[in-house]
């Protein structure tokens, strides 16, 4: 019997904002001759690179946020709106990246208005049972898409480190269905994307809720049963706990014109190496001939990114 395909998904923006702040927090932004940084580009690609070599998945895809306007930003003004603009150095590295990407025969998705976690839930959808999947992420909101199929990556340090979560350790560890997580959220918020939940109710007793109730509809259901505290806060900021609700849930359902034969992972070639040379990406350069030499180990110097 064929093994299923493993499908690589990958949080691109997450890859390229932690690759910059990693090596910028150093003062390392790897300028080509006419000053340009590629310190995020080349830490995205080469983290991906690694990945692959680590996780050996059979298909690969990445995919991005394509700007700060979404979905939910139209239904909460505060949606991610205390988020710093990115450095100067970054700006132009958003467009290098996919461009990278696709250099190197990797699929880009994205569209404005959804972000990346939808289209990563979408694909977990899509092809349900005819493929296992590895998250690679820094969201914790990807949690609640894991099934018997899905794992997530949570980067560490490195290109090397990561803690992976399977629905079995989720659930050994939360208490809940993974699919509940968001419920947890909606009453905790999630202060990097800007929402509140219901104040005064913090990870624990969220967590405690879901436990018991189930859902978010079951709290309210259960309203009367509640300490008169949690009972008065809840109430005061429903409403917030149901858009909460709504801004927290991966949509899954964003129809993907796309078959597993299309994200197939790529050979690696020679000219790829040049290219790139050419470009002045002489760590992501390096990094494939490794790739492409498999007899060459990936320890075999030190790397400003392992720091």
């Amino acid at each position: 019997m064929n093994e299923k395909p493993h499908v690589l998904l990958v949080d691109g923006m997450a890859l390229l904002f932690r690759s910059f702040f990693a090596t910028s927090a150093v003062g390392q932004y790897f300028r080509t001759t006419e000053g340009l940084a590629t310190n995020g580009v080349q830490g995205f690609a080469r983290h991906v690179l690694a990945a692959k070599t680590m996780m050996k998945p059979t298909h690969l895809a990445v995919c991005w946020d394509m700007g700060a306007q979404t979905f939910r930003t139209d239904m909460f003004d505060g949606y991610k709106a205390n988020r710093p603009a990115p450095p100067d150095d970054m700006l132009h590295q958003f467009d290098l990246a996919k461009q990278v990407s696709e250099q190197l025969g990797w699929k880009n998705y994205g569209e404005k208005g959804i972000e990346a976690d939808d289209f990563i839930g979408s694909f977990t959808k899509q092809w349900k049972g005819e493929a296992d999947f590895t998250i690679m992420t820094g969201d914790k909101d990807m949690l609640q898409l894991l099934n018997p199929s899905v794992k997530i990556a949570f980067m560490k340090k490195g290109f090397h480190i990561y803690d992976v979560y399977t629905e079995d350790r989720f659930k050994e560890e939360y208490g809940i269905e993974p699919a509940q997580f968001a419920d947890v959220k909606a009453f905790m918020g999630d202060a990097s994307d800007g929402y509140p939940g219901v104040k005064g109710i913090g990870p624990k007793t969220a967590l405690q809720l879901i436990q018991k109730y189930g859902s978010t509809d079951g709290v309210l259901e259960a309203i009367e049963e509640l300490k008169p505290a949690q009972k008065k806060k809840i109430e005061e900021h429903k409403d917030m706990l149901l858009l909460s609700k709504e801004l927290a849930v991966i949509k899954c359902d964003i129809p993907l014109d796309v078959s597993l034969d299309e994200i197939l992972v790529p050979n690696y070639t020679n000219d790829m190496v040049q290219l790139f040379d050419e470009q002045e990406l002489k760590l992501l350069a390096r990094q494939l001939e490794k790739s492409i030499i498999p007899d060459l180990s990936p320890f075999d110097r030190i790397d400003p990114y392992e720091r």
